[in-house]
């Protein structure tokens, strides 16, 4: 590829299926415009809002470029700047005598702050293995919706991004692509243009929402019953494919008896919509060809999500939907990348490996975790935390609880951030890591089917140093002397991705250096004539693995543990479904702390519908309280049918010492797991809301 000069090759890092190719403008050693690279076909020049200020979350006043440490109490974020040396040393001093006593006393807390393979788990991985350290488990955004794909596809798998242009339906299912996944919409909007139907199934009326042919405004956590009751109509009216269900499927006949439970009047009833809307919607999926779905992770934050998941995804099977290119469906593409994990994280390097695995943590019960020290769930009481790509005080759930673990005097906290969010706050040690321009790296993606690589566009500011570094010199001041530890970030990401795999017999390292991205070659409609990555190479309706471990080998309907069905009681005291996704200018807790894309929010808000509103004598407006036995949230209301009836939306995730009252959505968010995968439970969560004013009087 060929390049102005002074543009640099760079992948957008963020927790996005989009995995935008970036370009960087460099004039005089500063990065000056940050914009999508028209060449590479998913990102066609265009960029999100967030993304396209890029240079001002680089250059932002608040930016970390010096290690500090503690002087104040925990949570004050009071610090003084100290040299890495002394940094490295004060780690040393407090690391190795927990890694000599009990090594899994230290527990490693990240996410996906960078997407990247080799900023992400790499050195970083190598070094937790070394100590022996335990393991987080990292079920925060995705793990119900992954392990329910594990068990029907096999794999994180689906359809193209760019076939989606050539679908006729477009079932838009717990996604707000207009925010979440701005190249996707743009093909869909495409596709409508072309003639296709868009369908938006989704709790809350949504900015994508708004602009879909109809809008289904089923009840949180209730996607599993629709999608088993549109089963039900498709098998009844013969709306199956029996050739591609006898070739390339298995368990088709316990599936349709569990489907025969599910009529349109019990689904409307559990969803909160007409039958005659599950009716249509399936006669229009089992009749307008090709039909695909976008499923997106929205939907798999309750309960039942895993199983939710499950029966989403054999929908495609059930209509012979993956015959066509522009048929099936796609929640994640990221199975397709030929990865090569082991290679980055090193888990050979664990203390009596093979087999041996320390106590696991699960980071969505982080607060409980750290709250109760010595308690047997949870094993050896945890002594140190290193955080990293990750800001737990803000996006974990009951948050109280997650402040009042990390406010722990006997715990030793090292943060490696860009900004001093929520959770550096409570840092014992803050060390200041780079941001995507001044670094190297190399990605996947979840939306998309290429693989790419980011080069550093300008130098580190200040003092601060990519994470693998970091690691590198945590590493070295506790006399590590492992091999691994000390590699390059070339020589991981040459090991990165399996270059012999068949998907990639094209193209090489040097191909990827060379031209900034390589596509995997993969066919056009991926499971046309089956091929799953299962053991059995088909579609699992049924699946044996889930029999095995005393699990339901079918898809079911699961109600949220937060609700009438599960527990009447709770209900009557908090009425309100409360659900709190993202807001359009914010990606988790990133870019929260730049003011021209929180400017335009003002405050943090919650959307509540008119009758819900009129009921507790709330205005558009108003300051309320948002409550729960967890903890309560001040936010101001928004009075609109864009919410329905019983259900409040409250769109996040607002750094705490951004708010008005210090505190944000998660106060209210419960560390309870869904039934597949462990993951995090954010929407299954029953709150009520008073006014500020009304309470205050009462106290008056």
């Amino acid at each position: 590829m060929n390049l102005t000069p002074g543009v640099v090759n760079a992948v957008c890092p963020h927790d996005c299926p989009d995995t935008c190719a970036l370009r960087v403008t460099v004039e005089h050693g500063k990065a000056v415009k940050v914009y999508g690279d028209p060449d590479h076909p998913p990102t066609n020049g265009a960029l999100c809002t967030k993304v396209s200020r890029y240079t001002e979350r680089t250059y932002h006043a608040g930016r970390l470029t010096q290690p500090m440490r503690r002087v104040g109490k925990k949570g004050e974020g009071r610090f003084e700047p100290i040299s890495w040396d002394a940094a490295f040393e004060l780690a040393a001093q407090k690391l190795k005598p927990i890694a000599e006593r009990c090594p899994e006393a230290i527990l490693p807390y990240s996410y996906a702050g960078t997407m990247g393979i080799v900023q992400g788990e790499s050195i970083a991985a190598r070094f937790f293995h070394v100590l022996g350290a335990s393991v987080l488990e990292r079920t925060i955004c995705a793990t119900a919706g992954a392990t329910g794909l594990k068990y029907t596809y096999g794999a994180s798998v689906g359809m193209h991004l760019e076939h989606f242009v050539d679908s006729k339906l477009i079932l838009i299912w717990g996604s707000n692509p207009v925010v979440s996944s701005v190249h996707f919409w743009m093909r869909a909007q495409e596709a409508r243009r072309r003639g296709a139907k868009l369908v938006a199934i989704d709790p809350y009326r949504s900015l994508t929402a708004e602009k879909c042919d109809e809008h289904i405004a089923l009840q949180p956590g209730t996607d599993a019953a629709l999608a088993l009751g549109m089963m039900h109509v498709l098998i009844r009216d013969g709306l199956i494919d029996d050739d591609y269900i006898a070739r390339y499927t298995e368990g088709f006949a316990a599936l349709r008896a569990r489907a025969a439970d599910y009529d349109p009047q019990r689904v409307a009833d559990i969803c909160g919509i007409e039958a005659d809307v599950v009716v249509r919607l399936a006669r229009d999926y089992g009749t307008i060809r090709p039909a695909s779905i976008r499923l997106n992770y929205g939907m798999q934050r309750a309960r039942g999500g895993g199983n939710a998941v499950r029966a989403i995804a054999c929908l495609p099977s059930l209509t012979g939907a993956w015959r066509h290119p522009a048929g099936g469906l796609l929640l994640s593409s990221s199975g397709f990348a030929p990865v090569n994990a082991a290679a980055i994280t090193r888990p050979d390097l664990l203390p009596g490996s093979p087999g041996r695995l320390p106590r696991s943590i699960n980071m969505s019960a982080i607060g409980d975790a750290l709250c109760h020290p010595g308690d047997p769930a949870f094993g050896p009481k945890i002594e140190a935390l290193i955080v990293y790509n990750s800001n737990p005080v803000a996006v974990a759930p009951e948050s109280a609880k997650v402040a009042q673990g990390f406010a722990r005097e006997d715990l030793f906290t090292i943060v490696l951030e860009h900004f001093q969010t929520d959770t550096a706050d409570y840092a014992d040690l803050l060390l200041p890591a780079t941001t995507q321009l001044e670094h190297f790296d190399v990605h996947k993606a979840y939306g998309h089917t290429y693989l790419m690589v980011n080069q550093p566009a300008i130098e580190p500011l200040g003092q601060a140093r990519p994470n693998t570094a970091i690691f590198r010199g945590l590493a070295r001041a506790m006399g590590l002397a492992t091999p691994a530890l000390y590699e390059t970030d070339e020589q991981i990401a040459r090991q990165a991705f399996n270059w012999r795999h068949p998907s990639l017999a094209h193209a090489d390292y040097d191909t990827l250096i060379r031209d900034g991205w390589v596509k995997l070659a993969l066919p056009d409609a991926p499971f046309a004539e089956g091929g799953f990555p299962t053991p059995s190479g088909k579609c699992e309706f049924y699946s044996a693995r889930l029999e095995r471990e005393g699990l339901d080998p079918l898809p079911d309907y699961l109600p949220p543990y937060e609700s009438k069905a599960s527990d009447p009681a709770l209900a009557g005291r908090y009425p309100l479904t409360f659900i709190s996704p993202p807001a359009r200018h914010f990606l988790n807790s990133s870019f929260v702390n730049v003011e021209s894309l929180r400017r335009p929010i003002g405050e943090p808000r919650i959307e509540i519908h008119p009758d819900d509103a009129a009921a507790r004598c709330i205005v558009d407006g108003a300051r309320v309280r948002v409550f729960n036995d967890r903890g309560e949230v001040e936010l101001i209301a928004r009075v609109t049918d864009g919410a329905r009836t019983g259900v409040v939306v409250g769109l996040s995730i607002w750094w705490k010492k951004l708010s008005a009252d210090g505190r944000n959505t998660n106060q209210l968010t419960s560390q309870a797991l869904t039934d597949l995968g462990g993951g995090a439970t954010f929407y299954d969560c029953l709150v009520d809301i008073a006014p500020l004013d009304r309470m205050a009087s009462q106290a008056a």
